[in-house]
């Protein structure tokens, strides 16, 4: 279980069919079929556990961009670490030069950074191994990586 704990994480979500969807004033988004991943960190009460829990079951209200896509796609897997270090800029930049993403939708998510954005797109899901492996050339000070497989997500 996650623990409510200060930390990073990045949602690994899927979609079956393609439709359109609102973002908030942000704009709109075509879903296509295919992998969504969205970067973001957890510092206020409740940390990781917290956040995480309300990303899954949402809410009436929507708060976040990621709250309107979640009507679109489900959840399938969770990666995430522990630690005071906001590290989901890093993990963005990651998802966007590592893995040659295609960017949905600019300004997702980051509109209180410099960041691109901080949702991505992949055809296919990306592998946690490689992942890996490009956040220790990056960085040798980062957390231990952990995973959440969500049941139904895929």
């Amino acid at each position: 279980m996650i623990r409510a704990e200060s930390g990073t994480y990045a949602l690994i979500m899927n979609s079956q069919k393609p439709m359109k969807v609102q973002i908030g004033k942000l704009g709109s988004l075509q879903i296509q079929p295919g992998y969504y991943v969205y970067v973001g960190s957890a510092f206020g009460p409740g940390g990781l556990q917290a956040r995480i829990n309300h990303h899954l079951k949402g809410g009436a209200r929507k708060h976040w961009h990621l709250d309107y896509l979640r009507q679109a796609v489900y959840i399938s897997e969770i990666w995430y670490s522990y630690g005071n270090t906001k590290y989901e800029h890093q993990w963005a930049k990651i998802f966007n030069k590592g893995f040659n993403a295609f960017l949905p939708l600019p300004g997702f998510g980051a509109s209180d950074c410099n960041c691109i954005t901080h949702l991505f797109f992949f055809k296919t899901k990306p592998h946690l191994e490689e992942f890996k492996i490009q956040l220790e050339e990056k960085t040798s000070e980062h957390e231990k990586l952990y995973v959440l497989t969500v049941k139904g997500g895929d």
